[in-house]
Parts: structure tokens; C-alpha cells; sequence
């Protein structure tokens, strides 16, 4: 049964918003962030110390996690306090590692044989 225009619309809208959704995820930077926010909230003062990267590249890089509803933030005090907005980023980010482990494992495989 072909899709109504309606479906159309709305498959297509979804597949927009995967495709700028994984933009948001395609630098290594935004990843470490979030790897970093998984067990604790953090300032961007925080982050940059335990990433050992530029203030300014952090705070950039938190602007696009935000923008994208990736990361939430906190005022309190003087600190802004960033934590992931949706636990299930991380389901996504450990599945993509076991899809590296997977590929790296099977050219271990290969070369070995060669």
C-alpha cells in the first residue's frame, strides 16, 4: 500500500531530523563532552580541564549539543551546570562503539589471514 502524502511528509521530516540530529554527533569533541556528562554534571571550566581543550572550543562545541537538545544546562551561583538531556544518547554512543569493535575485530581477522 503505497504511503498517503501525509506519511510522506512526516518520514521525511524524521529523516531530516536523524540526519541533523548525527551532525550534531559527527565531531569528536561533542562526543568526548558527552562522554564526559554521563555520570555527572559539569561546567564548562570543568570539561576543559579534564579534556585538556581550548575554554573557547568547549563552549562552542556545548552551544551546538544545546541548540540540538543534546545537553541541558543549570544556573547555580556563578556556575552553569551542563548534564546530557536524554540518557539514551548513550544506548546510541555504545552501540557505535560495538559496531567499531565489530569492523576493527573483523580486519584484525583479515590481516591476520593474509
Amino acid at each position: 500500500m503505497p504511503l498517503s502524502q501525509n506519511q510522506k511528509l512526516h518520514a521525511l521530516k524524521v529523516t531530516q531530523f536523524k540526519a541533523e540530529f548525527f551532525k550534531a554527533l559527527s565531531n569528536p569533541l561533542r562526543i568526548r563532552i558527552l562522554d564526559e556528562l554521563r555520570s555527572e554534571e559539569l561546567t564548562v571550566s570543568e570539561l576543559r580541564e579534564r579534556l585538556d581543550v581550548e575554554l573557547p572550543n568547549v563552549s562552542q562545541q556545548l552551544a551546538v549539543l544545546k541548540a540540538k537538545n543534546l545537553v541541558t544546562s543549570r544556573k547555580q551561583g556563578i556556575n552553569i551546570y551542563y548534564s546530557c538531556g536524554d540518557p539514551k544518547i548513550f544506548e546510541l554512543l555504545d552501540v557505535a562503539k560495538e559496531i567499531f569493535n565489530a569492523q576493527l575485530s573483523e580486519i584484525q581477522k583479515t590481516l591476520k589471514r593474509l
